[in-house]
């Protein structure tokens, strides 16, 4: 059974950085596209970025794009989320998932418990 822990959320000011990582384990990591969602207050989740799995393509949304940053380390079966200049609108439940296609939609097979990130202004 394939486990996604995140971490690194928190709280920081507006303009700040955060970088989240997402810890996998009881699957092949290198054969997982993955990708970050997030789920603002009273909102639906949306899509922040994929990776595929050998990290030579990215896709990013519109709203992050030129701030945040999807890396992977396949050696250490771990992917991350640097974030830099926050915004208040970046607040969320951030949410790690793998699956087996490339896709902004959240149709991917395995997530993990969420970690909350908070931008203050």
């Amino acid at each position: 059974q394939v486990q996604l822990v995140e971490s690194g959320g928190g709280l920081a000011q507006a303009g700040g950085s955060l970088r989240l990582s997402c810890a996998v384990s009881g699957g092949i990591f290198s054969n997982y596209v993955m990708a970050w969602f997030r789920q603002p207050p009273g909102k639906e989740r949306e899509f922040v970025a994929l990776i595929s799995q050998s990290g030579s393509y990215t896709n990013y949304a519109t709203s992050v794009k030129g701030r945040f940053t999807i890396s992977r380390d396949n050696a250490k079966n771990t992917v991350y989320l640097q974030m830099n200049s926050l915004k208040p609108e970046d607040t969320a439940t951030y949410y790690c998932a793998a699956g087996s296609v490339i896709t902004t939609r959240p149709q991917y097979n395995n997530w993990g418990q969420g970690t909350q990130v908070t931008a203050s202004s």
